[in-house]
C-alpha cells in the first residue's frame, strides 16, 4: 500500500495532482491518498510526478511517497474512510 501525502500551494496544480490520484486510489484525508501499490503504479506515479509536477514546484511544495509492505497495520477512529473487507472495533 502506499500512502501520498502532498502538500501544493498552488491551487490549479493541487487540484490536478489529486485528480490524478484518484485514479489510483481514494482520498484519506484532504491530502492524503491510500493507493494499492504495485511496482508498475509507483513508478508511472513518480514517473508523473518527475516530469509533470516537480517543474511548477516552489520552495513550500512536497509530495511524499510512504510505502507501506502488507504486514503494516491501519486502524481509524473517527469518520475516516475505511474500505476494508476484513475490520475490528476496539470498545
Amino acid at each position: 500500500m502506499l500512502l501520498i501525502s502532498y502538500d501544493i500551494s498552488n491551487d490549479k496544480v493541487r487540484t490536478k495532482f489529486s485528480k490524478y490520484l484518484s485514479k489510483f486510489g481514494f482520498r484519506l484525508q484532504y491530502s492524503v491518498f491510500e493507493i494499492t501499490n504495485s511496482e508498475t503504479v509507483l513508478r508511472n506515479i513518480e514517473t508523473e510526478i518527475k516530469n509533470t509536477y516537480m517543474k511548477n514546484f516552489t520552495e513550500e511544495d512536497s509530495i511524499i511517497i510512504f510505502n507501506l509492505s502488507e504486514t503494516c497495520k491501519k486502524t481509524c477512529y473517527g469518520y475516516a474512510k475505511n474500505e476494508e473487507k476484513d475490520f475490528f472495533v476496539i470498545g
